[in-house]
């Protein structure tokens, strides 16, 4: 038999698997090989080729070795058989996927064949809200869903809306369901996964991983999304300007035209005390400023001459809390009494 110096050009899976083995030579300075790495329980750690590929597929020291194969294989069969041996157990999958570099390598296989794609497809499916919700991993289902076949692309997208409540609310699959809402190429599913987070919004608002969410469609200036989210919000944004995360989505509610009279009317329509407390909080006090340079910018003296009007009396206690910024506002006014009613000059009606 024809021997090579290359452990990874070898005719067959088998052969290369066989000799892929971590460096055993004896030299001054060598580093000892580490210990195998834990593999699923159903796949048996006694199986030298399932850890050799795990040794390949998920370690910086083959980087350039897994480099050489995809590059100088001249038969797809090989990579195929690699293919078929690494998706031969979803838990073996699942844990390569979601190392750093296995999750490269696996990208870098999909697109290169219908047969790998079709293996790696059903693979990612059978584990896909595991996958989507791994902080590398789901960069894996995230690329799939680019290269593969509309049918399946589809199918994925199907998957993805079913378990989409939970994928939002995790700190990993939020985001990625994010890159899903800004790279779906379909029409329909775009309209049903935006549907999805209005519907949605208020849960997702007060989740600390949701909200990423509601944050980002909201980026997108959806008029009618947008509009939505504010319906959905509609009651709740002054509870939210209270919170961090929640703050910024009412905030980003002001930016759009469609929603903004939605937070305007709620700040108008709370209490003095309940808009005072807002205006003093370290997160309202910005969500009240907004609202009121908003509503003077676009000319919605309607809005802010209320908004004023609500604040003015109670300035004093702006001046020195989170809402000295809605204070030195309220002060550049320069409201004068006629007739016994608070007017403004003729720059603010």
């Amino acid at each position: 038999m024809r021997t090579h110096n290359n452990p990874f050009s070898l005719p067959t899976l088998y052969e290369a698997l066989e000799r892929l083995r971590l460096s055993e030579e004896s030299s001054a300075g060598s580093i000892p090989p580490p210990p195998p790495p834990a593999i699923s329980p159903r796949a048996s750690t006694s199986d030298a080729h399932l850890i050799k590929l795990f040794n390949l597929m998920t370690s910086e020291e083959y980087v350039s070795e897994f480099r050489e194969i995809i590059s100088k294989t001249t038969s797809r069969e090989h990579l195929l058989k690699i293919v078929s041996l690494l998706t031969s157990d979803s838990d073996y999958f699942l844990e390569i996927v979601r190392n750093m570099y296995g999750s490269i390598h696996v990208q870098k296989l999909l697109g290169m064949s219908d047969d790998m794609d079709a293996l790696l497809y059903a693979a990612i499916l059978h584990r896909l809200y595991d996958i989507m919700t791994d902080k590398y991993a789901s960069y894996v289902a995230i690329r799939a869903m680019l290269v593969l076949d509309t049918m399946e692309k589809f199918i994925m997208y199907d998957h993805v809306l079913y378990y989409a409540p939970d994928i939002a609310r995790d700190q990993y699959g939020c985001i990625a369901l994010n890159v899903v809402i800004t790279d779906v190429d379909d029409s329909h599913y775009r309209k049903l996964l935006l549907d999805f987070v209005s519907r949605n919004a208020l849960c997702l608002s007060n989740h600390p991983s949701g909200n990423f969410v509601v944050q980002h469609v909201l980026k997108l200036y959806d008029s009618r999304c947008t509009y939505n989210i504010a319906f959905s919000l509609l009651g709740h944004c002054v509870d939210l300007s209270f919170k961090k995360y929640g703050s910024y989505i009412v905030e980003k509610l002001l930016d759009a035209e469609e929603s903004m009279d939605v937070v305007v009317m709620e700040l108008l329509e709370c209490d003095e005390d309940r808009l005072m407390r807002l205006a003093r909080n370290g997160f309202g006090n910005f969500v009240v400023f907004k609202a009121l340079r908003v509503t003077q910018e676009i000319n919605r003296f309607d809005l802010f001459s209320g908004l004023v009007q609500k604040l003015m009396p109670l300035r004093h206690l702006l001046v020195r809390s989170y809402g000295s910024n809605i204070a030195k506002l309220l002060e550049s006014c320069s409201i004068t009494l006629q007739d016994g009613k608070e007017v403004y000059p003729s720059s603010f009606i």
